[in-house]
């Protein structure tokens, strides 16, 4: 018995020394960045922001992965299922990491437990948009005409569950106006109905809609944000409105990898990260998508995480939100 116990000492440190080894040679080839989205939207334009940079920091390729599919379900699922080794990312946003199992206790992960955050990688506004013959020419007047006709208009947004969804019934719950939610399979085929009439109002991503903003073919009411965004100064704030003090939801980006993933790989992918969120270029990018680059730790995407994940889960409750 007490050879049998050596021998397992032995093997357990050996084990030991061999991933210590291959977390300090990590990494040693091509590292996949999975999005949980199709090409196109918010998700794949930061991971292309990011990506080549990352890449060269860590002297790797980094290969973007579209694994879109059940509101990111799909591809957030294939990274918490990925082997524990540092070469398999994720770009993640609130939908996928934190709503869904909100609205849907039954999914497969959690991602509070089941991913680990690299970097708080930006943040973003959404924005209240409607159709441009909409007889409201700001929010006050727009909360006239909603009360004036209970359920008559109506909203749409990116999909049941999305940051846009939550924002709006949030909206709804805090100024008491009855509106028609319309859910979409993202924001493009949204912004091209209330543009077209058939829907008159959106919550959408500041990046998705401004240059539909600019062009006149939407009315911009605000973000849905306490102050203003550098971004576009020139949107008010839903925030500022009275009644709505405090309102502010956003959307988020993490870079983040599965649960238990040795400590030595995770610090080397935060520090390669945080280098190149500095980057003047990389911020500048980002900056065109309609995002800011955050640039803060994993602890403070944790904490940041925790904060909106009670949002969420008070809206949803709330409103009622469930899966489609």
């Amino acid at each position: 018995m007490q050879a049998l116990s050596r021998l397992a000492r032995v093997l357990a440190a050996g084990a030991l020394f061999v991933a210590a080894a291959a977390s300090a040679a990590y990494p040693e080839h091509a590292i996949t960045m999975v999005v949980p989205f199709a090409p196109g939207g918010s998700s794949d334009n930061v991971a292309r922001a990011i990506g080549p940079l990352l890449g060269e920091k860590l002297g790797q390729a980094i290969a973007a992965d579209n694994v879109g599919g059940a509101g990111g379900v799909v591809g957030t699922q294939k990274v918490v299922r990925a082997a524990p080794d540092g070469y398999t990312v994720l770009v993640g946003s609130g939908s996928e990491v934190l709503i869904n199992k909100v609205i849907n206790p039954a999914l497969p992960y959690d991602g509070m437990k089941d991913l680990v955050p690299i970097a708080f990688l930006a943040t973003g506004p959404m924005v209240l948009v409607g159709r441009p013959n909409l007889p409201a020419n700001n929010v006050k007047e727009l909360l006239a005409l909603a009360r004036s006709k209970p359920g008559a208009l109506s909203y749409a947004s990116a999909g049941n569950g999305t940051p846009m969804n939550v924002a709006g019934e949030l909206l709804k719950m805090r100024t008491k106006i009855d509106m028609t939610h319309v859910p979409y399979r993202g924001a493009g085929p949204a912004l091209v109905d209330v543009m077209a009439g058939t829907v008159d109002l959106a919550v959408s991503t500041l990046s998705a809609a401004q240059p539909h903003i600019k062009s006149g073919r939407l009315k911009a009411f605000a973000v849905t944000a306490a102050k203003p965004s550098e971004l576009a100064p020139e949107i008010p704030a839903l925030g500022q409105v009275p009644g709505l003090e405090g309102f502010d939801l956003g959307v988020w980006f993490g870079l983040f990898v599965p649960a238990k993933t040795p400590p030595a790989v995770v610090q080397k992918l935060q520090a390669a990260t945080q280098q190149v969120l500095a980057d003047a270029a990389v911020r500048k990018r980002l900056a065109e998508l309609g995002l800011s680059a955050h640039g803060g730790s994993a602890e403070a995407l944790h904490q940041y995480m925790e904060t909106e994940l009670e949002k969420y889960r008070a809206v949803v409750k709330a409103a009622h939100i469930t899966v489609e």
